[in-house]
């Protein structure tokens, strides 16, 4: 174990990394559930989603934990899962299923010749340490607003009359939603405020796993309020695997529709959620220096390809590095043993589900709003002094939050800093900060997504 995970180098302890890979777990379970309910849109059969969730989670976790030695867990990713609904939604110009899994299949392939020719890991060296450090900032942000969204301490406010259609750009005075704060009479809201508030104490008394302490409290507590939902255990049943979707994606189907937008957004958004994930998670838990630090994100981001095709294979849209991997960091996970342990709960929920998902999520939001607090560290590390740098740092951080998206947020801040800097370096020279080619290649593709394609 010691020579495997290095985990003395790390400073860290099999128990340690065992409560971070729980942590991990917990937090991002919501998806075996959620993947299904969201994919089946398309025709697809939720039993068949589930087994790829926990197939596709659980061994290509496996696989960055063995390989890459990274705390970091895969599963098909948010947002990209809801993209892939709508491509293959059940509605005139909806495409079969069967092709949308084709083109996740071949957006892999695409990463996997990227990664192998070393383009994406040039990406560490073109980005600017500020803007590092801002995506940080930005996904700790980002993944606060999911705990809020999900424990019911945020609700979305309808304010005006009532719309009769949609108006793009609708302002308070006409219809419009905005942000407010949940309700006390909400007894998952009162439950997600217990659980931040003892987790929190925990923390801050330095409680070894207490985020994961935490986190069984709650749901516990959660049974007699009646928001732990345990009936599940009462109707305990066997998964019916009889309609798989593994080997059912239609290359041909992807090639024939010539679905370059979906394609290239798929290929897009991928590249940027997953390079913002990696390199923020793996930032914070301090494993990005040096020349080793370089090459073992360069594996990290090879598994990561492999996951996109290996998912499409067993019936699910795209797998990606997960944000909630910063739960796992939080509880002190440094290794590849904090993955292997989420990869194994993954795997076991074939058989455990309805153990795994009475965790509701007022227990789970709670820990990710407490990532959010340890992520905003990264914030005091940006160069404020110098605007060419300061502007497209907060532009990347206020972007993920506001727009929901890590992809959003990143080529915002990308443009902004490829567009000042080169205005610097016709003016103030002096006060630019050098822009790589790959930085100028991205903005271009960044412009033509958002400017030309739907």
């Amino acid at each position: 174990m010691e020579r495997w995970f290095q985990l003395s180098r790390h400073q860290t302890s099999v128990g340690t990394e065992v409560v971070a890979g729980l942590t991990t777990f917990f937090t991002m379970a919501y998806i075996l559930l959620v993947n299904p309910l969201i994919l089946s849109q398309t025709g697809m059969d939720k039993n068949a989603v589930f087994f790829a969730t926990c197939v596709g989670a659980g061994v290509v976790t496996l696989l960055m934990g063995l390989l890459v030695n990274y705390p970091i867990a895969l599963a098909p990713g948010m947002g990209l899962n809801a993209y892939f609904a709508v491509i293959a939604g059940r509605h005139p110009g909806g495409i079969d299923w069967r092709v949308a899994l084709g083109c996740v299949f071949i957006s892999g392939i695409v990463f996997i010749i990227l990664t192998l020719t070393r383009i994406r890991q040039l990406l560490v060296e073109a980005v600017p340490d500020s803007l590092k450090y801002a995506i940080t900032t930005g996904i700790g942000l980002f993944i606060t607003i999911i705990g809020f969204k999900i424990g019911g301490l945020m609700t979305m406010q309808f304010v005006g009359s009532q719309p009769t259609q949609y108006t793009p750009g609708a302002w308070i005075d006409n219809n419009s939603w905005l942000p407010d704060l949940g309700s006390l009479h909400d007894k998952g809201v009162l439950l997600t405020l217990f659980g931040l508030l003892l987790t929190g104490a925990l923390m801050a008394l330095r409680v070894p796993a207490g985020m994961l302490i935490g986190i069984v409290v709650t749901t516990l507590v959660g049974i007699p309020l009646g928001v732990t939902d345990i009936s599940g255990l009462r109707h305990w049943q066997v998964l019916d695997v009889s309609h798989l979707a593994v080997g059912q994606l239609s290359l041909r189907g992807a090639l024939d529709y010539g679905l370059v937008t979906a394609l290239f957004t798929f290929t897009f958004v991928e590249l940027f959620d997953t390079f913002g994930t990696l390199v923020g998670t793996a930032n914070k838990a301090g494993l990005l220096e040096g020349e080793e630090g370089k090459r073992r994100l360069g594996r990290a981001m090879l598994v990561d390809a492999f996951g996109v095709s290996f998912g499409a294979l067993l019936g699910t849209s795209t797998i990606t590095a997960f944000v909630e991997s910063g739960s796992g960091i939080a509880a002190g996970g440094r290794t590849g043993l904090t993955a292997v342990t989420t990869g194994v709960l993954f795997l076991l929920s074939l058989f455990l589900a309805p153990l795994a998902l009475i965790v509701p999520d007022a227990a789970t939001a709670p820990a990710l709003i407490i990532v959010g607090v340890l992520m905003m560290s990264s914030v005091t590390r940006i160069a404020w002094d110098r605007f060419g740098l300061a502007l497209p740092a907060f532009l990347t951080i206020i972007t993920m939050p506001l727009t929901y998206s890590i992809s959003n947020g990143i080529a915002v801040g990308f443009t902004a800093f490829v567009v000042i800097n080169a205005l610097l370096w016709l003016f103030r020279r002096d006060e630019a900060t050098r822009i790589h080619w790959l930085m100028v290649v991205i903005v271009i593709l960044a412009v033509w997504r958002y400017g030309w394609m739907v």
